[in-house]
């Protein structure tokens, strides 16, 4: 893997005593990956990743790994709150919902795998750390999105994706109070933020679409269907 720096003057100091242990990834969401790498060394525009795969698997080395950048934003996961102090972000090239989502090419998903192979050998990230940041903030973001290839990436070594759950379809959503429960917990184990209690209101169904962007792609309903519930509950085990 070959990285190139283009150095992003959007970085700060981490804070002391707080490990990274948490790794993002990340869709640009912009129509170019000339225009997303230029936005993430705008010092204007305030936001870096740490580094940038483009599609034909050029990595671009913006921030420093001991240095803080601004990709998550607003986050939560596993008990902390405002994740850029303690993780590592990567966008991955790609126009995203907004302008013509497409599948990941192989060569950018290789590189994609490298890369956090790499960074994963120095840094002492659990695979249930490894997330996307629609996972972190599920109320504002979708990426990198349903067409992520987050098993073939699970396989390789990288986060988590659980084996031998059959696909249940998505009939049989569950509504009764103490099924939901069930679903509210094992959401918060895995990591997300959710109350304790309630019905399926859109707050729940916001982090249930996260949930399936990145572990039932193929169901990206917000609803807790059998399917979704088989696969939640088997995530949260993995993440136990």
């Amino acid at each position: 893997m070959i990285i190139r720096d283009l150095p992003s003057p959007n970085h700060a100091a981490r804070p002391d005593g707080v490990p990274i242990d948490t790794l993002v990834l990340h869709y640009t969401g912009m129509k170019s990956a000339r225009e997303a790498i230029e936005r993430l060394r705008d010092p204007k525009a305030k936001v870096s990743s740490h580094y940038a795969v483009d599609e034909d698997g050029t990595v671009w080395r913006l921030v420093a790994e001991n240095r803080r950048a601004a990709h998550a934003g607003v986050s939560f996961w596993r008990g902390h709150s405002g994740l850029n102090d303690r993780s590592i972000g990567i966008e991955i090239v790609n126009p995203g919902h907004e302008h013509g989502y497409r599948d990941f090419p192989v060569l950018q998903l290789v590189a994609v795998c490298d890369l956090c192979l790499s960074l994963l050998s120095r840094h002492p990230i659990d695979a249930r750390n490894v997330v996307a940041h629609s996972d972190i903030a599920p109320d504002r973001k979708e990426d990198p999105g349903e067409k992520f290839d987050w098993q073939g990436l699970a396989r390789e070594g990288v986060g988590l994706w659980p084996q031998g759950v059959p696909d249940l379809g998505t009939g049989g959503a569950v509504r009764d109070a103490a099924s939901l429960r069930d679903v509210r917990a094992a959401l918060g184990d895995i990591g997300y933020r959710v109350a304790a209690e309630g019905a399926l209101d859109p707050a729940l169904s916001t982090v249930l679409r996260a949930f399936q962007r990145h572990w039932r792609p193929e169901a990206v309903t917000g609803q807790a269907d059998a399917g979704t519930l088989a696969r939640l509950l088997a995530v949260a085990r993995l993440c136990g």
